[in-house]
C-alpha cells in the first residue's frame, strides 16, 4: 500500500515511532525505534501488514531491511514479530550470508527462532538473495579461500558467522577468518 513515508518523528516508543506527515501521525512498528531522533525528518520504508485481526504498519530505515522482512514473513512459521526480532538483533548482510551458507546455527541465536524455524528459513530463502547485497560475493570468496586451504564446511560456517562483513575488505575478512580458524 505504502512504499515509504517521509515525515518528522514526533514520538519514539519501545517498539514503534510516530511519523508525522501532512498533519497525520503514522504509528510505525520498527526493529529498533531508538535509531530515530525526535524532530528529525526521515524517509521510512513501510509495509502494511493486514490479517484477520491485525493491521500494522512496519517501517525500516533502509530498503534492504524491508526486503529482508518481506522475505522472512513469507517463510512458514515466521510472522512479523519474529522477522522484526531477527532484523533488530542482526545485520542484514550477516543474516543473508547465514541463509546463503545454510548456517541454521547462526539463525537460532535470534529470539524465538528454534531449530525447525531456522532450517525452514534456510530451506525457503536460500538462493533468493542473488545480487541484493554486495557482501554475498565477499562471503563466497572467503569460503572458496578456506575450502582451498582444506577447511571443512562446518568449520567455515562457524567462522563466517563471526565476521562483520560490512565493515571489512575482502583481504581483512580472509585474515580474520584465518586467525579465527587457528584459535
Amino acid at each position: 500500500m505504502y512504499a515509504y513515508i517521509k515525515g518528522t518523528v514526533t514520538s519514539v516508543e519501545v517498539n514503534h515511532i510516530v511519523l508525522e506527515n501532512g498533519n497525520i501521525g503514522f504509528m510505525i512498528v520498527t526493529p529498533n525505534p531508538y535509531v530515530f531522533k525526535l524532530g528529525v525528518e526521515y524517509q521510512v520504508y513501510t509495509h502494511h501488514y493486514v490479517r484477520e485481526d491485525i493491521s500494522d504498519l512496519y517501517g525500516f530505515l533502509k530498503q534492504e531491511e524491508k526486503d529482508l522482512f518481506l522475505k522472512l514473513i513469507s517463510v512458514k512459521g515466521i510472522g512479523p514479530k519474529g522477522a522484526m526480532a531477527i532484523i533488530a538483533t542482526g545485520s542484514v548482510p550477516n543474516i543473508i550470508a547465514a541463509i546463503e551458507s545454510s548456517n541454521s546455527d547462526y539463525l537460532r541465536k535470534f529470539p524465538g527462532i528454534g531449530p525447525k524455524a531456522s532450517q525452514q528459513i534456510v530451506l525457503d530463502l536460500k538462493g533468493k538473495f542473488e545480487g541484493e547485497v554486495h557482501t554475498d560475493n565477499k562471503v563466497n570468496d572467503v569460503r572458496e579461500v578456506l575450502v582451498s586451504l582444506g577447511y571443512n564446511s562446518r568449520e567455515i560456517n562457524k567462522v563466517l558467522q563471526k565476521l562483520p562483513f560490512e565493515d571489512l575488505t575482502l583481504d581483512e575478512m580472509i585474515k580474520q577468518a584465518l586467525q579465527l580458524m587457528l584459535k
